[in-house]
């Protein structure tokens, strides 16, 4: 996600700084351990860093100060888990925020909360509960990326919110303002990466078959998608 540089209220941008924090750090650790766990997966791991700056960087304006793109951290969520795409995020925001002038240094803090850490939190959430529930691959990647997708998005709306709460309304009725202003790009734009993601997958199930079933996504009975 990204609210532009200077958006929020210093108080409140330090305050998203605080809260991402801890997620970023324990992600780092995570990164290293998967690493260490299996060198092979670099190669997987850069490809879904690059997945999630490629889509991220559509950026097309929606809220006043902001954007709506799709984010791409909801596949990256089912390959390596939440935590180290709290930190493959956090790199991609970063380079965007100084290279493309998306985003910013003073509110990287709020777009890694809404697009690193939540994003993929319930992007995996959908993802384990699908799969749980009996659904197939394509199924549950679909769900994790569109409601991953969604729910970046719903946070920011609140984060918005609670920077510019409605004259009338307060913080309630500037949530469905920001909220219902985004869902007019943002719902399709979610659609449309759910189904790239699957694409994306039944492509990897072809080519590195064996990494993902090490890795937990493609179970040992599943057959590759035709």
């Amino acid at each position: 996600m990204h609210i532009a540089e200077g958006y929020l209220p210093p108080v409140q941008a330090a305050a998203w700084f605080v809260v991402s924090a801890p997620f970023v750090v324990h992600g780092s650790r995570a990164l290293v351990q998967q690493v260490r766990r299996d060198p092979e997966a670099k190669l997987l791991l850069g490809a879904a860093g690059a997945f999630t700056f490629a889509l991220s960087a559509l950026k097309i304006p929606s809220v006043t100060g902001s954007s709506s793109h799709p984010t791409g951290t909801g596949l990256g969520a089912v390959l390596f888990r939440p935590p180290v795409m709290s930190v493959l995020g956090s790199i991609v925001l970063l380079f965007q925020a100084l290279l493309l002038a998306h985003g910013g240094l003073s509110t990287l803090g709020a777009n890694v909360f809404s697009m690193a850490i939540v994003g993929p939190w319930v992007a995996y959430g959908a993802y384990l509960l699908a799969r749980r529930l009996g659904g197939g691959l394509d199924v549950a990647v679909f769900l994790a990326a569109t409601l991953g997708g969604l729910a970046t998005y719903c946070v920011t709306s609140v984060q918005l919110a609670l920077a510019f709460p409605d004259p009338a309304s307060g913080f309630l009725g500037a949530v469905a303002k920001f909220g219902g202003i985004f869902a007019v790009t943002q719902i399709p734009l979610a659609i449309g990466e759910g189904l790239l993601s699957v694409l994306v997958v039944r492509l990897l199930t072809r080519v590195s078959g064996d990494e993902l079933r090490r890795l937990g996504v493609l179970r040992k009975t599943e057959e590759v998608p035709a």
